[in-house]
C-alpha cells in the first residue's frame, strides 16, 4: 500500500512568557500538542492555520513566520509533515463552536522556561522553541520524530 503525505499546519502562540497547547488524554497519560491540522487541497497553509486554531481553541490569532518543519514519517498510517507558525494571539471568537479532537480534554498555556520537560509532542520542538523564544539560534527543519525516539529534554 502506498502511503499519502499529509500537511498539518501548526500555531506556536506564545503570550506572557507562555506558549498554548492542547491537552491531550488517552485515559492514561497527558500530554500536548500544538493546535493546527491537515491542510485542505487549495487552502494556503496560513488559512489553515486560522481555520485550525478557531476550530479548536475558538480563538483568533494573526499568523506570522514559518518557523519549524517536522516530519513524522512512521507511527500513523500517511507521512505527516508539520509546518509549524508563529502566531500572535488576538483574543476569543464570540459564539466559536469548537470541533475537538477525539482525545482534546482541554488547554494550558505552558511556561516556555521549561518547556524543556514538557510532555509536549513533538519533543523535538521543545529547546527549539525555547531557542527562539530566547533569541538564541534555533534549526528550522528538525527532521524526523517517530513514535518510541527518545525524548528530547535537553
Amino acid at each position: 500500500m502506498e502511503r499519502t503525505v499529509r500537511n498539518a499546519a501548526k500555531a506556536l502562540i506564545i503570550r506572557d512568557d507562555r506558549m498554548l497547547a492542547i491537552k491531550i488524554s488517552d485515559g492514561k497519560e497527558e500530554w500536548y500538542i500544538m493546535p493546527g491540522g491537515g491542510q485542505g487541497a487549495e487552502e494556503l497553509l496560513p488559512d489553515a492555520v486560522l481555520r485550525e486554531v478557531a476550530e479548536e481553541m475558538g480563538i483568533r490569532v494573526e499568523v506570522k513566520d514559518l518557523v519549524f518543519v517536522i516530519e513524522g514519517v512512521h507511527g500513523e498510517s500517511f507521512h505527516r509533515v508539520d509546518l509549524v507558525f508563529l502566531c500572535e494571539y488576538q483574543g476569543q471568537i464570540e459564539h466559536a463552536v469548537l470541533q475537538n479532537d477525539h482525545n482534546q480534554v482541554g488547554f494550558d498555556w505552558l511556561d516556555i522556561k521549561t518547556l524543556n520537560t514538557a510532555p509536549l509532542y513533538p519533543s523535538k520542538l521543545r529547546r527549539q522553541i525555547m531557542n527562539l523564544y530566547e533569541g538564541k539560534p534555533y534549526r528550522v527543519y528538525l527532521g524526523n520524530e517517530e513514535i518510541g525516539d527518545p525524548e528530547v529534554n535537553e
